[in-house]
């Protein structure tokens, strides 16, 4: 039986480790609900939250109506 072919590897990305760690050289943009560092780099347009403030404007706007 022959053996199949291996997957290729997956095609880089925006969301790559390098894009959105801010180790990667970048520095981290702050949240602009609290102020904390975001997994996102500084230079990310539109408005940045810290995973905290995500998730709670996720719920706010989850029952919106």
């Amino acid at each position: 039986m022959p053996h199949p072919e291996p997957h290729p590897a997956p095609e880089p990305s925006d969301r790559s480790p390098a894009a959105t760690d801010p180790a990667a050289g970048a520095p981290p943009a702050d949240c602009v609900e609290c102020g904390e560092p975001t997994a996102y780099p500084a230079a990310t347009p539109g408005i940045v939250r810290c995973p905290v403030c995500e998730w709670q404007e996720a719920q706010r706007t989850a029952c919106s109506g």
